[in-house]
């Protein structure tokens, strides 16, 4: 049985570029879907069978990290690939705190994603060449939460991330009360408990923040 393999990012350009290299590369990998953002993703694993996605980390509404996280919440058998233009060990264990199994960066995916979707498939784990050391170094491996505080958002819960990245997105407490199936005040309440917890007072450095920490871009 082929491989199915669901791609994910915002940029129409990588995901045509990731599914030609699968489609030419004469293996048993078959591209079943493919999504702009984490939201989509995710009414899409309910009506297809995926035995791989492939995620960029920072897309627009529902970034990749929480999306894994409601992958494996609904399936713990489902096996992720992270995609990233960022090569650092935050962001990689980052990946793997939320159940990653394959990191990959953007400059490097064409050239490795084929390896990489038959490794995880097969429950094994694969990293790029240009992030693998971190694992090896840092012996990060199935590892959970071991970062430094600060270096990135792990005191926030999956809630506030949610809301933070949609704040760095531009969206009102409103509309995010709307999408995320929340009441106004406890948007505001999420938000200042973010901001309790990270040590700022402005938007623009929350913004700054999100985007720096791979939680949302511009």
């Amino acid at each position: 049985m082929s491989i199915r393999v669901l791609i994910a990012d915002d940029h129409p350009v990588v995901r045509d570029g990731l599914r030609m290299t699968i489609e030419n590369s004469g293996e048993d990998i078959v591209v079943v879907g493919e999504a702009a953002d984490g939201m989509e993703v995710l009414q899409l694993a309910g009506t297809k069978p995926v035995d791989v996605f492939i995620l960029d980390i920072t897309m627009p509404s529902l970034n990749g990290i929480e999306t894994a996280r409601e992958l494996l919440k609904q399936s713990p058998a489902t096996r992720v690939i992270m995609l990233s233009l960022h090569d650092t060990k935050t962001m990689v264990e980052e990946a793997l705190a939320a159940g990653a199994r394959g990191y990959l960066t953007k400059e490097m995916a064409t050239r490795t994603v084929v390896d990489a979707v038959t490794e995880v498939h097969a429950g094994r784990y694969y990293f790029c060449p240009m992030v693998a050391h971190f694992v090896a170094e840092a012996g990060l491996m199935g590892k959970k939460a071991a970062r430094k505080r600060g270096e990135t958002p792990v005191a926030l819960t999956g809630q506030e991330k949610k809301v933070l990245q949609l704040l760095a997105e531009g969206h009102s407490n409103k509309a995010i009360a709307a999408r995320l199936g929340l009441s106004a005040n406890t948007v505001h309440a999420h938000r200042n408990s973010v901001m309790a917890k990270l040590n700022i007072h402005q938007q623009t450095e929350l913004v700054h923040y999100a985007i720096k920490a791979g939680i949302a871009k511009l």
